[in-house]
């Protein structure tokens, strides 16, 4: 096969994603900065970053089957194109008067359900890689790079769009790149990338998890069978619960903290667009320097690093600055640290969950680590009007410090440096 036919898959992959991530990165700010500007409430802001991450999660957790027997492809296409349709209702009404409160709310959570689907694009990435004929840690850099660079870019384009237009603008632009991703994923990812479902016997011997029943029964079976394999590796679990809790403090973060602390303290939202913008300017800079480094780097120490840099200073600099240059610096540096992490973790869950599986094993993994996230806004939300900004800042900071020391002295996290073995393919009857 020619070389670039052979990547083609990668190439209009990775830009699929990073369309789709610029768009998602413009209605984070669009839809929050609506919301306060419009009822000047902080836990009203959080109740919508809690509708439309409910439905997000409750996909991850109960999807993997249907993923799996529609195919990542397939489900990847249609939840975009969905989900364009569902963003674009959100300016649409509110240009004609009918925007309200609940039917805000209802919309979110739909285009929060579509998202979910639509992160099915993940476990495709080890598919177009070996087509592409490319390491995985290479593919895994490279594909948290664009999206930190569609988010770089994303952020600074909505602040200016939300300071000289509306949010209704911004989400409109949200919706046009949902499209085009779906469009993307159709044209150029081969069928081919899509997991294979052949069995494949689990070292213990124990059991095949490889389900291929139908209907209902099926369908639990499967879902069993991924949390189950989850639940026997104390690395994946060990990873699920740590990002459980810094999704959580994440989305108190860029649902209600930012743009509040923004709103409050400098009142203009062309600053959101510029702390997003030099994060994301971090971040691929992170990415990059992963994509290059990744494949020798101890990936245990890489990992934890990169957390404990790119958490707790962010929350710090915003509680005891008053301007916006010390916050950028403390960004610009927390974002480095924060492009290294999803490579290196998406590596390490390449390796370690058999490909038949990944759909359902990483479904779970997926709505374990994002349980937290529909809370993080009702709970920032919350302390934010109950304590103050500053205090709710401090209170997270210091959460957030005493998460990102696990992998430091968990051993569970050792599991990072080691490779297991390929599973033995099965043999024919």
């Amino acid at each position: 096969m020619p070389e670039p036919h052979r990547r083609r898959g990668l190439v209009g992959l990775l830009a699929a994603e990073g369309i789709s991530r610029a768009g998602t990165a413009m209605s984070a700010l669009a839809i929050p900065w609506f919301v306060l500007i419009a009822t000047g409430s902080p836990v009203l802001t959080g109740l919508t970053a809690f509708a439309e991450w409910t439905p997000y999660v409750l996909f991850a957790a109960l999807g993997g089957p249907l993923v799996d027997r529609i195919g990542a492809r397939r489900v990847a296409i249609w939840a975009n194109v969905g989900a364009a349709g569902l963003v674009a209702g959100i300016p649409v009404l509110h240009a004609v008067g009918l925007l309200h409160t609940a039917t805000l709310l209802g919309l979110v959570a739909l285009v929060g359900g579509a998202r979910g689907a639509a992160s099915s694009t993940y476990v495709l990435v080890p598919g177009v890689a070996e087509i592409a004929g490319t390491a995985i840690e290479r593919v895994t850099g490279l594909h948290d790079g664009i999206n930190r660079t569609a988010g770089m870019l994303g952020g600074p384009l909505a602040g200016v769009l939300l300071a000289a237009f509306s949010p209704d603008l911004v989400l409109l632009l949200d919706a046009g790149t949902f499209a085009v991703g779906g469009v993307l994923v159709l044209l150029t990812v081969p069928k081919s990338a899509d997991p294979k479902h052949n069995p494949a016997l689990l070292e213990s011997g124990a059991q095949d998890l490889a389900v291929d029943g139908s209907g209902m029964r099926g369908y639990l079976a499967a879902l069993r069978a991924g949390f189950a394999f989850l639940r026997s590796d104390r690395t994946l679990v060990a990873v699920a619960v740590m990002c459980l809790v810094t999704n959580l403090l994440d989305m108190g973060y860029s649902s209600v903290l930012r743009p509040v602390w923004v709103h409050d303290v400098l009142g203009t939202p062309l600053a959101l667009g510029i702390l997003s913008g030099v994060f994301g300017l971090g971040a691929v800079l992170g990415s990059a320097g992963y994509a290059w480094l990744g494949p020798r780097l101890p990936r245990r120490q890489a990992f934890a690093w990169c957390f404990l840099l790119g958490g707790a200073p962010r929350f710090v600099a915003m509680a005891l600055a008053a301007t916006l240059p010390p916050v950028l610096i403390v960004m610009l540096v927390a974002g480095i640290g924060c492009g290294g992490i999803n490579p290196t973790l998406g590596a390490v869950e390449f390796e370690r969950v058999p490909r038949h599986l990944q759909a359902r094993v990483l479904g779970a993994l997926e709505a374990l680590a994002a349980a937290g996230i529909p809370l993080g806004g009702l709970l920032a939300g919350a302390a934010v009007s109950g304590l103050g900004l500053t205090v709710a800042l401090w209170l997270t900071a210091a959460a957030y410090a005493v998460t990102t020391l696990a992998p430091f002295v968990l051993p569970a996290f050792r599991g990072f440096d080691r490779v297991l073995p390929r599973l033995p393919e099965p043999v024919p009857a």
